[in-house]
């Protein structure tokens, strides 16, 4: 398993699929870092769709999104259940950021977050529009999480 990216590291390309809550419809498609270059990316690992923990984290990001947004953030949830969870988890909840799935925890081993049991350590990790990581947040347990008015925090000013 690779380690936790350091601050100012490039973080490897991935595609994942995911799914976006519009009105009634779920878009599901294919999610590419790099299709994020030039602007701000929020990535939000959790470790399971309609948790309580994950729930109230998911539902303060979504919010609290159109705060990231204003920042020019993009946010994206990637968690090991299947898009059919998500697009459940999404509905239920209203959540207005797409939802990945890493069920092959492909991408959460490459950040060094996987984890026995509960399949991976809750982890928030902003990336710059060149693809560095500007700042991450890594719970040990996985009880806690950043609020979105942290996150907008740490993207005021951020440019590529």
């Amino acid at each position: 398993m690779a380690s936790i990216p350091e601050i100012g590291d490039i973080v490897g390309d991935f595609c994942l699929p995911g799914g976006h809550l519009d009105g009634e419809t779920f878009h599901r498609r294919d999610y590419t870092l790099c299709e994020q270059r030039g602007k701000p990316l929020v990535l939000v690992f959790y470790p399971g769709d309609d948790t309580p923990v994950c729930t109230a984290q998911l539902c303060s990001y979504s919010d609290g999104l159109d705060q990231l947004q204003s920042a020019g953030a993009t946010v994206w949830g990637i968690s090991p259940q299947g898009l059919d969870s998500h697009e459940k988890f999404a509905r239920n909840r209203r959540l207005s950021m797409p939802l990945l799935s890493d069920e092959e925890r492909v991408v959460a081993k490459s950040f060094g977050i996987s984890a026995p049991l509960i399949g991976l350590r809750r982890s928030v990790f902003i990336i710059n529009g060149h693809g560095r990581l500007h700042w991450k947040h890594v719970t040990a347990i996985g009880v806690s999480y950043p609020p979105a008015v942290t996150l907008s925090t740490h993207l005021a000013g951020l440019t590529g």
